[in-house]
Order: C-alpha cells, then sequence, then structure tokens
C-alpha cells in the first residue's frame, strides 16, 4: 500500500497525506459575510424579534418575513376575547433591549401590545420585509444545493379561487409560528346542533371592541365551557354585562395571586387581585426616570423568576407554596366555599399554566354565576344538558377549551432522507435546546417544544430571545465561516432528551392525569428560566456537524483575500483595534 500510495503521489506531504489542491483565495474579505437569504415564517412577536435579531448581527443577510393573518401581532393580531391581556405584567411583556415605560395597566391588553410589536416593525425598519396573508404550504431541504425551497399561498386577483401559490428559496428556515394558531373544540355530543350564538374565545370577532359587542347581553344567559387560559379572563369580564352565566369546569387547577402584585402595592398602592390595575399618568411620569423604572423591572423579575422553586416537587417550598396557594384560593371563595373541593388540585404547582385570573374566584362567587363541576352529556339546540339529566337554557355558548399543542405542523417541512418534521415528532416532539432538530439543516424554532418556563417574569419573551440569539449566533457562523449546511447531531438531540425526562421524572411526579403531565413536559424547558437563558448563550459548536458552501478542499477557505472590509473599501477606521 505504502509502494501504491508513492507512485500515486509521489509528492506527498510529510504527513502521509495526499497534497492539497492549490486552491485560489476567495474573493472576498473575511469579515464580509457570505450572502445569506432567511425566511421567517410568522410574524408575531416571536417572528418580529428573530427579524430583528438577524438584521441587528448578521452581516449580509436577506430577510423576508411571510404571515398568513393580515397585519403583524401573532395571537395578539387575532385573539380579541373579553378579559383578555398578558399573563405577566406589562413591563416583563417586552424585549430586555426595547423597554416601554408606559404601559397603561399592569397586565397589557391586545391593541396596547400590537402597538409595542407594530412600534417594533416601524423602529427597525422590518415593514417591507413582511409579506402579510401569505399562508405556508410545504418546505422541503435540498442537499445538492443547501435551500430550503418553500411554498406559498398568497391572494390573487387573477386566480378563479382567489390565490396563488408561489416558490421561494432560502439558506435559513425559522419557525416562529407559535403554539396559539389550532384551537381546541370540545368533543361533546351535540356541538354543532346549537342554535344559539357559538364560538370558540380564540374566533372573537376583531370588528369592534368586546365592550361594544357585548352591550345588548344584559338579559342574555352565557355557558362558559372550561378554563384553560382564555376563561379564566372570560368569566369576570362577562359576568357583570349578563343575566346570568354558567361555568362549565370539570378540571382542577390553581389560580395564582397577582404575580408581582405585592410590589405594585409597594410602589404605587395599586391593587390587582380583583382588577387589572391602570397606572396613573403621574405613575407613568416616574416610570420615565430610569432608577425608578430600572427597580421595579428589577423587583418584579426577580419576583416572578423565584416561584420557579416552589413548582420543584417534593421541596419544603413547595409545600408551603401548595398550602399559599390553597389558603388564598379559599380565602377569595369564602362566599361559596364547596367550589374550592371540586378547583384546587391535590398535585403541587408546577404541573400546569398558573393563570393569575385577577377576579375570576371573585366572579364565580357572584349572585349571577353557577360553577358547574357536574360532567356534560350533550349539547342541544338551546342549551346544556348534564349527565344528572339537568337542562340549561343558553342564549350564549362560549368554549374556553384552549388550544391543541401536538406540535405537528399543519404543512409537511421536509429535511434530509425525506424526513417529515410531524412523522419525526410523533408521537413525541425531540429537539436540542428546544431550537434545532436533526436530519433538519439551517432549521430553528422559538416557541416550540420546551419553550415554556413557568413562574418566569420575562418568561416567554426572555426565552424567545434567548432561541433567537441562539439562532443568529449559529447563523452568524454560517456567514463568517461560508458554511452551506449546519445540522445537529442525532446523539446530541437524543441527550438533551434522556436529560428532560431525568429531569421531569424528578421534578414533576405529581399531575392531574397522565395525559395532561405528558403534555405539560413536552411544552417545558427542562429548568428553570435563568437556566434556560444561560443553556442559549452559547452553542456548543461540536454537537453540529458542517458542510462548506464552496466545496473547497482547504478548510481555511474563509479567510477570503486577506483583506477586511473596511480596508478593501477604504472606509471606516484602519487603525488596530488595541487599547491605547
Amino acid at each position: 500500500m505504502e509502494r501504491f500510495l508513492n507512485i500515486l503521489y509521489p509528492n506527498r506531504a510529510p504527513d502521509g497525506l495526499p497534497p492539497s489542491e492549490p486552491d485560489k483565495l476567495g474573493s472576498f474579505s473575511i469579515d464580509e459575510g457570505r450572502p445569506l437569504k432567511v425566511i421567517i415564517v410568522g410574524a408575531g412577536f416571536t417572528g418580529v424579534t428573530a427579524a430583528i435579531g438577524f438584521q441587528r448581527h448578521v452581516p449580509n443577510v436577506d430577510i423576508t418575513v411571510y404571515e398568513k393573518n393580515g397585519g403583524v401581532g401573532g395571537k395578539w393580531y387575532t385573539h380579541a376575547y373579553p378579559g383578555l391581556t398578558s399573563d405577566i405584567p406589562s413591563h416583563c411583556y417586552q424585549l430586555s433591549f426595547e423597554p416601554k415605560t408606559d404601559w397603561s395597566s399592569f397586565y397589557a391588553s391586545p391593541p396596547e401590545i400590537l402597538s409595542y410589536i407594530n412600534h417594533l416593525v416601524s423602529k427597525y425598519d422590518l415593514a417591507s420585509r413582511i409579506q402579510p396573508r401569505h399562508q405556508l404550504m410545504h418546505a422541503r431541504w435540498d442537499a445538492p444545493t443547501s435551500k430550503w425551497h418553500v411554498y406559498l399561498q398568497r391572494p390573487s386577483e387573477t386566480s378563479t379561487t382567489g390565490f396563488e401559490e408561489f416558490e421561494d428559496t432560502a439558506d435559513v428556515l425559522f419557525s416562529a409560528m407559535g403554539a396559539f394558531s389550532k384551537w381546541h373544540w370540545p368533543d361533546i355530543e351535540g356541538l354543532s346542533k346549537f342554535k344559539g350564538q357559538m364560538f370558540h374565545a380564540a374566533t372573537w370577532e376583531r370588528k369592534r371592541s368586546w365592550h361594544t359587542e357585548m352591550d345588548n347581553w344584559g338579559q342574555k344567559t352565557v355557558g362558559v365551557i372550561g378554563i384553560a387560559e382564555s376563561g379564566v379572563h372570560l368569566v369576570p369580564a362577562i359576568q357583570p354585562r349578563v343575566k346570568h352565566l354558567y361555568n362549565y369546569v370539570q378540571e382542577q387547577t390553581y389560580i395564582s395571586p397577582p404575580l408581582g402584585s405585592d410590589i405594585l402595592t409597594e410602589l404605587t398602592e395599586g391593587d390587582v387581585a380583583l382588577n387589572n390595575y391602570s397606572f396613573t399618568e403621574e405613575e407613568k411620569k416616574r416610570f420615565s426616570k430610569a432608577e425608578t423604572y430600572d427597580v421595579f423591572v428589577h423587583r418584579l423579575e426577580d419576583s416572578l423568576n423565584s416561584i420557579f422553586s416552589s413548582t420543584s416537587n417534593g421541596r419544603e417550598i413547595q409545600n408551603a407554596a401548595k398550602k399559599a396557594f390553597k389558603k388564598n384560593m379559599l380565602k377569595r371563595l369564602e362566599k361559596k366555599p364547596w367550589i374550592a373541593d371540586h378547583l384546587i388540585p391535590e398535585f403541587g404547582p408546577g404541573c400546569q399554566h398558573l393563570p393569575p385570573g385577577p377576579g375570576y374566584l371573585e366572579a364565580l362567587c357572584a349572585d349571577n354565576v353557577d360553577f358547574v363541576p357536574t360532567d356534560i352529556k350533550r349539547i342541544t339546540e338551546d342549551g346544556v344538558e348534564l349527565t344528572d339529566d339537568t337542562h340549561h337554557p343558553l342564549d350564549i355558548l362560549i368554549c374556553a377549551t384552549g388550544y391543541t399543542t401536538t406540535y405537528t405542523h399543519p404543512c409537511p417541512i421536509v429535511g434530509l432522507n425525506n424526513t417529515h418534521l410531524s412523522a419525526k415528532w410523533n408521537p413525541h416532539p425531540r429537539t436540542y435546546l428546544s431550537v434545532c432538530v436533526d436530519e433538519f439543516p439551517n432549521f430553528f424554532l422559538a416557541e416550540g417544544p420546551g419553550s415554556g418556563v413557568e413562574g418566569a417574569g420575562a418568561g416567554l419573551v426572555g426565552v424567545v430571545e434567548g432561541q433567537v440569539g441562539y439562532a443568529v449566533e449559529v447563523v452568524g457562523k454560517m456567514g463568517r465561516e461560508r458554511l452551506g449546511s449546519v445540522v445537529v447531531k442525532k446523539e446530541a438531540v437524543r441527550a438533551f432528551d434522556e436529560y428532560r425526562k431525568r429531569y421531569f421524572s424528578k421534578e414533576y411526579t405529581q399531575s392531574s392525569n397522565g395525559k395532561t403531565k405528558e403534555r405539560w413536559e413536552e411544552s417545558q424547558w427542562p429548568g428553570s428560566h435563568l437556566h434556560a437563558l444561560t443553556a442559549l448563550s452559547h452553542p456548543r459548536w461540536e454537537d453540529f456537524d458542517y458542510t462548506p458552501l464552496d466545496n473547497a478542499q482547504h478548510t481555511l477557505y474563509w479567510l477570503g483575500d486577506g483583506s477586511t472590509v473596511n480596508e478593501k473599501t477604504m472606509t471606516g477606521d484602519g487603525r488596530c483595534m488595541v487599547s491605547r
């Protein structure tokens, strides 16, 4: 063999390897960055955050954001049901680098959140990059070209169907589709036979405010099925405006004291236990001062992040939290204490979302409200029939039954080896750090499986910033080093999944039922909010496989032609970046 190699390669290098081909130098500067096209699917809070991140931190990038709705905002664009607010304080529901100090209320309303998102779009000049009314139909990875082929549907005046399909391509595909786009209808006999007004909370019309819509409900009898996230908002908003209200509830849940309310009370003397607190103009003026605002937000986030310790199974602090939650709920239900037997769980906090629900328990105690724990047998043409044969005549029926969070995409996303993402995630979704999936190169996601962090002050927004930052780091590496593709290794995904299993078997051994526990674990990050941000702060590069863009044999082809952009263009500061 040695003799054969000497004949084949007479000028072999001293290490015995065949000589490298004398590649030409790249015709680019080292800091120029390869051109990159990024497609972001979804223009909600997450999609807009992603667009800002790529635009600010990745050189030579072209971004297109496709949004199925008529405008930006995601669930805040589509959702308008009565009482809807953020579940965390307004001052924590914003990007860390874009603070808003003049929020109108402690929990932000959809119009104000939507206004904030539109402000981001305007400030970062994203409007031209966002394409509304564009529905993703299919996406497929093409390995030979290292491109995503994305097929979309958009309105067309010339098509007989009113729509046309077209194809776009990108180097990177970022999914910001979120988890609040597939609402869940209850599986109850006769639901479609109801002849009164019926809708899911998520389908409430946005044409006018819910206050105006309910002007003629004063003599109506309304039924609300479920609690979910929407039920605790709906019931206290509807209760004072209707003749009678039935809340049909089969599940148990903790209703937490309004998160951060102690700090609000201390600084403003406001109370959010019964109603969402509205800030005065004087208080907004005080928050405009950095020293006041920073202290307020820091204390809020510190307080809310500390809730994590009370959700860890078996710890004394969880048992103390369980007693505190129960005591608070019993106090608020003192007019109808029997409700507590049906509503307060035996399992500890942390196996479910913890809604603050200002005014919900108080509304259940109102004279015109019946809390109904009996199972529903069927829906009739004019009301609800229970399993004990009781019948409640209704004028309006609202389903507050949440969303389908199976993480199966409504359209095919196909990676390497013809692997479909929905099939890969059946029966359980597996990711790497909630951001990447093996066999799906140059594909990143946020608000997907494992993104939730219970009790976090900056919670969802903070984790989304971390996920976006992680994707930006990887895509930045692609640009700097002229990589054609980056894909997480199977063993890295497997290792993270094993970590999740060990974590949740230790932390969450109690739940209302096995299915609830399973779905909850799929949605949650295996640790605290701060733990997630730390894990996402620096990519572990050895957990990825890479392919070069240029098929160059020289591994340092990315060094380019030996120049920097400033030197080549004769612009910028030519001094060495050393301390003087």
